[in-house]
Parts: structure tokens; C-alpha cells; sequence
């Protein structure tokens, strides 16, 4: 066999004798020779599917402004355009996780790219925003079918020792999805109907579909192990309470109703969520997972680095587009550069995790985050790009280097038959770093923001008030006065950006030394899932490289 690995022999499930093997079939598809012997072919169908969800996410945001002038969308609907995605993800992993090892991560998988090419073919012929807004929620409960299984079926079909080469080729190719969408729509929408962002992806899910008939095995829970539907619903519910409390929290205020209600039955839910999973007797998401310190750390860590890294890359993008005046095309193309860093530090983790450790590599990574947030703070208003790529580099070096180990941590910590389980809890924790990053370090900054604008001299105060809200505003406002007031109002909203943004990348850097501290302290040096060879785990991986795009979902800033 390949690379000297021994597979014992067993009927291939493409035979006539498929369902009798299917029904016996280990959760660990490479002890299967003809699966051993396709697995590169799969790893194609996986990388192409994935890359599907994130090229469909990111193509959107550069077409925001053209849906505002041609659909003259509120500032509510364009947020809802976005959140809409992320809101109906982040609440279905779970189930969808569930769902896959119970019922099959081949058919979830297949289920979730027919349900995403429905939704960009409807969204394309679209003509009213709540349209747009209902095809967006149902991508994201797409992805919610797609992400996970892919990741599962990943670690069920690749033998151990090949395990961190299998992902890591995964993430090289599918790791500038993110950063590749916005140029991609950005040319489209020079020479097209905005709706055309929505089909790029048309021929990519027609290829993986018919790829996933012919190459992709069936995975499933061997121990069929029964769904359990009242954590599904208190899982759905209390996070889509927790995400939409973060997301409506910077418009509305974190002390409305609307946020704190939101909140309060978010506490109480997840309450009830963790109460009822302790005592079902088939739990879908067992608790005593976060007694193992592989699974609680790497989903801590993960966090805390993830609402560091969007919050500050969020601002980075504004900071592109509105100080530095670049178009966003030209802010999506000054990101790619992520994408050849990327693939030169990730394939490095494995090694480093055999000789120094999962603990010590992932707290130099993070340390590495931390510098890079930090050196933000030397941006102004008239920074040379060169100085900003090299902020880049710090950080995504340290991206690169500390999140594979936590997700190949966090996987190593949940039993290969609800793999399915496992990626949902990894995506969750993207996820919710990541609205929590916006929220969270764009409320410090738009705190900052608002009182450097109050500090203002010689400015109206009628100007002052609408240039509160945003830098965008204050940017439409100072183009209205004209003169030396609105030049006034220009510069001075400017500064008060980048105060704004010195204190949440600070805020961000502590957040990563305080993750780097806890991950040297609880992560276990090794990560059994990947045989002692060390792991890189691909949705972090590859996250790296779409940040800044799906910063770019939100034109309107939040300061």
C-alpha cells in the first residue's frame, strides 16, 4: 500500500455489496483499500467544497455598496444582508454536526452545496433586499451542512501518519478563498449585474457535486447513536440568541432592550442546553469533553484569538477603504499577500509540534499575533502599505503556527465516530470569536472614536453629532460643509479613527498574550489524533486568509 501504510482488506462500498459494508463500516474509512486508494481524489472534492462557502461568503462583500445604490437599502438591511449568514451558521452547527454523524456526512454534505446553489441562483435574479436577506440565511444554513463535513469525513479518511500533509494541502488550497472572493467581485461588478457575485460559484458546486457521487465515501456514527432534538432546539436557540446579541449590540446599544433581552435568553437557553446535555443519556455535544484540557483549551484559545484577529482586521479594512482612501477592490487585492504566507508557515506546524510541542508552538504563535496587533499601533494617517504588510506578517505567521495545533487539539479530544460533533464545536468557536471580535473591540473603538470627536475644536455642533455615528459619516458630512470646517471635520474624524483603532489593536494584543499564557500552561504537548506527527487543522488555517475579507461584509463602520 501507499507510503508503506498496511490496510487490511475489506469489500470497497462502490461495489455491488456497498450496503452491506456501509452498514459495518468503521468511522476510520482509510482501513477501507479502495477508499485508501481515492482519498487524494476526495481530498479534491473537500477542498473544492469548502472553498465554495467561502468564496460564496466573501464575493458579497465588496458588492455592499452596490446593493445600497441599486436596491437604496438601509443601513439596517445591509447589516442584515451579512448577519443574516452568519446569524442562521453559527446556530445550526450543532445539529448539522449531529445530524451528519447520525445520518451520513456524505448526504449532509451533498444536502448543504444543493442548498447553497439554490440559494446564489435565487439571490442572483433577486430584486428586493429582504430577497437578498432570505437567500443569505439560507447559504449559511448550507454551510452549516458543508463545513462540518467536511473537516469529519477529512479525519475518518486519511490514515494518522498522513493526517497533517492531507490538511495541509487542504488549507494551501483553499486558504485564499476568502482573500480571492472580493477581487474576483470586484471585477465582476465592473463589467456586470451585481447578481453575477452570486454565480461565480455556480460551475464550482456543479464540479463538487458530481465529484462527491464519485469519489466521496460514506461516513457515518457506526453506534448509530440517536439525535437528540431538545438540545438541537435549546442549541439553536441559544446561540442565534448569543450571535444576533453581538451583532445588534454596536447598532442598537449594549444597554436597549433589544440587546439585553437578547442576552438574557441567550444565559438562560445555553444554561438550559448545558443542564439537559448532563443528563440526556445520548447527549448531542457531550460536557465531558471540556474535562479533557485539549478540547476546553483549544476552544478557549480559539476564542479569544479569533475576537483579537477579526476585530482588529475589521478595523484594518475601514482603515484601508476611508483613511487611506483605496477602493475596495484595491483593499481586497493589498490582503492577498496573506494568502503566500500562509501557505509557507502552515505546512512548518507539524514539524514544530514534533520537536518543541503543541503547548510551546501555539504560544509562540499567539505571541507572534500579539506583536503583530501591537505594531498596528504604529499606523497613522499617512502609513506607507509596505509597513502595514509587515504587521501582516507578524500576524498571520502567528495565525499559521498556533491555530492547526488547537484545532487538531480539539478534534484529538472527541472519538473519530462524532467527528462530525467535534468540527461543529471548532467552527462554533470561529464563529463566535468572531462576532465577538467585531462587537466587542468595535464598541472600544467606537467608544475612543465618539469622545475624540466630541474633543473637536471650531466644528459645528450639529456636524459633530452626525459625524458620531462612523468615519463615514463624518467623511459624508465633511464633503457637505466644504471648506476649512469640513477639512477640519475630515482630518479630526480621521485621527479619532485611528485612536480608536490604537486602543482596540491593544486590546486586541492583551487578549492574545493572555491566550498564549493559557495554551502554554493547558494545552498537552501532543496531539494523539494526528499520530505524534504534530497537525495542522484546516478551518483555522484557512480562516487566516479570509479575515480581512469577511471584514470587509460591514462597509459601514462601526467608528
Amino acid at each position: 500500500m501507499e507510503n508503506g501504510t498496511k490496510v487490511p482488506f475489506m469489500l470497497s462500498p462502490m461495489s455491488s455489496d456497498a450496503p452491506s459494508i456501509a452498514a459495518s463500516q468503521p468511522a476510520e474509512l482509510y482501513l477501507d483499500p479502495a477508499i485508501h486508494r481515492r482519498r487524494w481524489s476526495i481530498l479534491a472534492v473537500l477542498c473544492l467544497s469548502l472553498l465554495i462557502v467561502f468564496v460564496g461568503n466573501s464575493s458579497l462583500n465588496v458588492a455592499i455598496p452596490r446593493l445600497a445604490e441599486d436596491f437604496k437599502a438601509s443601513t439596517s438591511e445591509l447589516q442584515w444582508v451579512v448577519a443574516s449568514y452568519s446569524l442562521v451558521f453559527a446556530g445550526l452547527l450543532f445539529t448539522t454536526g449531529a445530524i451528519g454523524d447520525r445520518f451520513g456526512r456524505k448526504g449532509c454534505l451533498q444536502l448543504g452545496l444543493i442548498g447553497f446553489l439554490v440559494g446564489v441562483l435565487l439571490a442572483s435574479r433577486a430584486t428586493e433586499m429582504w430577497e437578498i436577506i432570505g437567500c443569505r440565511a439560507l447559504m449559511g444554513a448550507s454551510a452549516a451542512f458543508i463545513m462540518p463535513s467536511t473537516l469529519s469525513i477529512l479525519v475518518n479518511v486519511f490514515p494518522p501518519d498522513e493526517r497533517a500533509r492531507a490538511i495541509s494541502i487542504w488549507a494551501a488550497v483553499t486558504g485564499g478563498a476568502g482573500a480571492i472572493g472580493p477581487v474576483a467581485s470586484g471585477w465582476l461588478l465592473g463589467h456586470f449585474w451585481f447578481g453575477s457575485v452570486f454565480l461565480v460559484n455556480v460551475p464550482f458546486i456543479a464540479v463538487a457535486l458530481i465529484g462527491g457521487v464519485l469519489f466521496v465515501p460514506k461516513s457515518r456514527d457506526p453506534e448509530h447513536a440517536d439525535l437528540d432534538p431538545v438540545g438541537a432546539v435549546l442549541s439553536v436557540i441559544g446561540i442565534s440568541s448569543l450571535v444576533y446579541a453581538l451583532i445588534q449590540g454596536p447598532d442598537v446599544g449594549w444597554a436597549s432592550a433589544e440587546t439585553l433581552i437578547a442576552f438574557a435568553l441567550a444565559v438562560v437557553v445555553l444554561g438550559a442546553f448545558v443542564a439537559w446535555e448532563l443528563h440526556v443519556e445520548v447527549p448531542m455535544l457531550d460536557m465531558s469533553f471540556f474535562k479533557n484540557p485539549a478540547f476546553s483549551t483549544g476552544t478557549a484559545g480559539m476564542i479569544l484569538v479569533f475576537l483579537a484577529m477579526y476585530g482588529v482586521m475589521f478595523l484594518v479594512t475601514q482603515y484601508f477603504q476611508l483613511v487611506l482612501d483605496y477602493s475596495p477592490l484595491s483593499s481586497a487585492v493589498r490582503f492577498l499577500p496573506m494568502t503566500p504566507i500562509m501557505i509557507i508557515v502552515a505546512p512548518m506546524t507539524p514539524k514544530l509540534v514534533a520537536k518543541f510541542g503543541a503547548n510551546r508552538t501555539v504560544s509562540f504563535g499567539l505571541t507572534l499575533v500579539a506583536v503583530g496587533l501591537m505594531m498596528f499601533r504604529g499606523l497613522t494617517t499617512h502609513t506607507p502599505y509596505l509597513y502595514v504588510l509587515l504587521c501582516v506578517f507578524f500576524l498571520v505567521s502567528g495565525i499559521a503556527s498556533s491555530m492547526s495545533p488547537m484545532t487538531a487539539a480539539l478534534m484529538s479530544a472527541v472519538p473519530a465516530r462524532r467527528a462530525g460533533v467535534g468540527s461543529a464545536m471548532n467552527d462554533a468557536t470561529r464563529e463566535l470569536g468572531a462576532a465577538l471580535g467585531i462587537a466587542v473591540l468595535g464598541s472600544v473603538a467606537a467608544s475612543r472614536y465618539a469622545h475624540s470627536i466630541d474633543q473637536l475644536r471650531g466644528i459645528p455642533t450639529a456636524a459633530k453629532d452626525l459625524a458620531r455615528d462612523s468615519l463615514a459619516g463624518a467623511l459624508a458630512e465633511s464633503a457637505t460643509v466644504g471648506g476649512e470646517v469640513g477639512t477640519a471635520l475630515r482630518v479630526g474624524s480621521q485621527q479619532a479613527f485611528m485612536d480608536g483603532l490604537h486602543l482596540a489593536v491593544t486590546s486586541g494584543s492583551i487578549l492574545a498574550l493572555v491566550a498564549a499564557i493559557l495554551v502554554y500552561k493547558f494545552l498537552p504537548v501532543q496531539t494523539p489524533m494526528m499520530g505524534g506527527h504534530g497537525a495542522v487543522g484546516p478551518v483555522d488555517t484557512l480562516d487566516a486568509n479570509h479575515l480581512a475579507a469577511d471584514a470587509l461584509a460591514e462597509p459601514n463602520a462601526v467608528v
